[in-house]
Parts: structure tokens; C-alpha cells; sequence
């Protein structure tokens, strides 16, 4: 049976290349970096290599890159290290975040407004996805520490405007900064909390500009097995003199931000990957064009299919479909029989009972969010694969909208 995978936004396949550079590292050059041997300094030069890799696609220095163990990781360490480091301080924090975050930072964040003296905000988004400006604007305070907004969406692909939204940061600090009294000395007066902005950018990392002074980010989350790179391992973007309390302590690697031995396999196929990436204006364009020439055919030959999300500003490898009246898990399945593997939305929620919060807030009922189902589109996807999916969605919505 033909077998067509469409579901790269969930994960995608290890690269050849970057498979051919980890290799040796499992079994030939195993070393601990931490290790002043030899075998130990041929690892922590695979480390340094890597991380200068991505350092070099994030246009920042090598100290900002702090390697983890996935993106979840990365986001818990953006949010609760900075949250931490504001409560030791004893006043309030206050966060901003929007509506369609991914769990992984929506779940942390809950966990942290239920202790004392953290609040967080919730901006809305439009029904194609976008953050309200205006609103995101007005809820900057004087408590404000920090504000998180994912990228590019995970579900339904749109993109957020990271540059806009450091900008509004950056105007904000400047006018909640207070200025010293005269006779008063600069280290006696005090100042309201600077805001820090983090993005969570693991699915961006492969198609959209990632140059951190551009984007005018403090901290930024990268995920290895979203960019042809092996699953457990992450990069969260640390912008020198940004406060983080660690998470994770202990022998202090990762600049005493991620205590552990390293993942020196997947780092390596990390940096392998980020190398690549600045090489791949091609094979996006080409990924485009197939989510373009999908969509079309998807609208055209299905009268119950609509689009969730933007139409511009989105992931080039997203379509998030809704099949009106279609339950979107036996759709799944039965795609899945015909050799066909899509998703209905965030791999991470693949099996929870809650239907999407993300599809809830752009406005989609709970009906509809149920029929909806994202397809992610990757560089090994062809346009003989469109064609066959195209086929098979039309038998199926047949048999199942009587």
C-alpha cells in the first residue's frame, strides 16, 4: 500500500546528512564533554561546533545558545526562569501570552498563576489567527515582566508579528522607565520591571526569518525533530544579560542554565540541521507551492471544506481543513487505511478528550473544531502525494457525508 506522510508539522524524518553526523557519536566518539581527556575533548568540539551552527542561523554569539531536552523543556526554562528570578525580587509579576499558545507553554503558565503574587493575561486573536495589537498594547503594566507569543502556530499555521509586538515592547520600556531624582544615586532608585519577550519558534525555525536582533527577542524556543534534526533535543535563545533562574541543577553545563551531560548525538544533528536550513530557500518555496496547489484542489473539489486560519502570513507547509459535519477522527482513520497520515491538530494533545483551544479561538464551535484536521507538508512531500490524498479525500467525504 502507497504510504504518504503529511503530518510534518507533528514531527518530521531525520535529514541523511544530519543522520550521517551523528553517527559517530553513539559509538566512536562517545566521550562526556565535561571530560579533559581526549574523548571528552573531541565531544565538547562536536558541542562547540554545534552550537556556533546555531548560533550563526540566530545571528547571535554562542554563549545566548543553551542546548535542552526538547522545546517543552525550552519553554518551561523561558517562563519559569524568568518568573522566578522576578519573585525573588518580592513584587508582582504579571505575564502576557496569547490565546493559541502551544501547551507547553500554556500548562507552565497555569501552573505558575496559581502561586502567590503571578498573574497572566491572555490576549485574544482574530478568526484568522492573529493577535490583537490594540489589546496586547493596553495590557502592559508596570508588572509586567514578561510576554510570551508563539511564532508560528502549531494547529493552524499562521504566523504572529514578532518585530511588531518588540517594538511595542521596546516603547513600553522606555516609558516605564523611571529616571533617578536628583541627589538620589542611580542604584537607589527604583525601577519598574523591564519586560522581557519570548517566542516559541519550533515551528518557524525551518521557514521564517530567525535572525533574534530582527526579531527583537529576549528569549526564543527552538525544537530539534521540527527541523529534520532528532527528537530529544532543543535550543531555548538566551539574550546575554537576560535573568533566568535554571530549572534544572547540578553541575552547571549549558553556562549553568542546563545542568546535565549533553545530548552530544542530537546536539550534533542539531547544528548539522540549522547549517542546512540557510540553504533551503528552494525546498520552501517548492513547499509552498504544493500547500497552495492543495488547498486549491481541497476548495475545489470538496463543497463541505473550508479553511482555518490566514490565508497569507502562514507556515508554508500548513493547511488546516475543516470537512463541515465530517468527524475529524474517523476521517484520520480512514485516511490512515488508505495509506495517508494526518492529524487533528497539536501531536501533543493528539489524545486528549478537549477539543482544540486553538480552532475555540478563532472562533470555531466545538462541532467544527472536531471536524477540522491539519496537513503539514515537508520536503520529502511530492506533488503525486497532493494528488492521491486529493483522490482519496473526495472518495472518503463521500462515504462519510450522506
Amino acid at each position: 500500500m502507497k504510504r504518504i506522510y503529511l503530518d510534518y508539522a507533528a514531527t518530521t524524518p531525520v535529514d541523511k546528512k544530519v543522520l550521517a553526523a551523528i553517527m559517530p557519536y553513539f559509538s566512536e566518539r562517545f566521550g562526556n564533554p565535561s571530560s579533559v581527556h581526549g574523548y571528552g575533548q573531541e565531544a565538547l568540539v562536536a558541542l562547540d561546533r554545534a552550537r556556533h551552527a546555531v548560533a550563526d542561523m540566530l545571528g547571535c554569539l554562542s554563549q545566548e545558545v543553551i542546548f535542552t531536552g526538547s522545546a517543552t523543556e525550552a519553554n518551561n526554562l523561558a517562563l519559569g526562569g524568568v518568573v522566578h528570578q522576578a519573585l525573588e525580587k518580592g513584587k508582582p509579576v504579571h505575564i502576557i501570552t496569547s490565546s493559541i499558545e502551544h501547551e507547553s507553554v500554556e500548562n507552565p503558565l497555569m501552573q505558575l498563576a496559581q502561586g502567590p503574587n503571578v498573574s497572566v493575561t491572555h490576549i485574544p486573536v482574530s478568526r484568522d489567527g492573529f493577535i490583537d495589537l490594540d489589546k496586547f498594547q493596553k495590557a502592559l503594566t508596570g508588572h509586567t515582566v514578561l510576554v510570551s507569543v508563539i511564532y508560528a502556530n502549531n494547529e493552524i499555521g499562521t504566523t504572529q508579528p514578532i518585530s511588531r509586538i518588540a517594538d511595542i515592547i521596546r516603547t513600553h520600556n522606555k516609558k516605564f522607565q523611571v529616571f533617578p531624582l536628583r541627589g538620589i544615586s542611580r542604584r537607589e532608585t527604583s525601577f519598574k520591571s523591564k519586560v522581557l519577550f519570548h517566542t516559541d519558534a519550533a515551528q518557524a525555525a525551518y521557514y521564517l526569518n530567525m535572525k533574534t536582533d530582527e526579531l527583537g527577542v529576549d528569549l526564543m524556543t527552538l525544537s530539534g525533530h521540527k527541523m529534520y534534526a532528532p527528537k530529544g533535543v532543543g535550543v531555548l535563545y538566551v539574550k546575554k544579560g537576560t535573568p533566568l533562574t535554571p530549572l534544572i541543577v547540578g553541575s552547571g553545563q549549558e553556562y549553568g542554565k542546563r545542568s546535565g551531560t549533553e545530548n552530544i548525538p542530537g546536539i550534533v544533528g542539531m547544528g548539522e540541521a540549522c547549517a542546512q536550513i540557510q540553504e533551503n530557500k528552494e525546498i520552501v518555496e517548492k513547499i509552498k507551492k504544493l500547500r497552495d496547489y492543495f488547498i486549491a484542489e481541497v476548495l475545489g473539489k470538496i463543497n463541505i471544506a473550508s479553511l482555518n486560519g490566514a490565508q497569507e502570513n502562514r507556515l508554508p507547509g500548513n493547511a488546516n481543513m475543516l470537512f463541515k459535519g465530517v468527524r475529524a477522527q474517523d476521517l484520520i482513520v480512514m485516511l490512515d487505511g488508505e495509506g495517508v497520515a494526518v492529524s487533528a491538530g497539536s501531536a501533543c494533545q493528539s489524545k486528549a478528550l478537549a477539543f482544540s483551544h486553538v480552532l475555540s479561538a478563532i472562533g470555531l464551535s466545538e462541532k467544527d473544531a472536531r471536524s477540522s484536521i491539519r496537513f503539514s507538508f515537508g520536503k520529502y512531500t511530492t506533488k503525486k502525494d497532493i494528488d492521491y490524498t486529493v483522490a482519496v479525500l473526495v472518495k472518503l467525504i463521500k462515504t462519510l457525508y450522506k
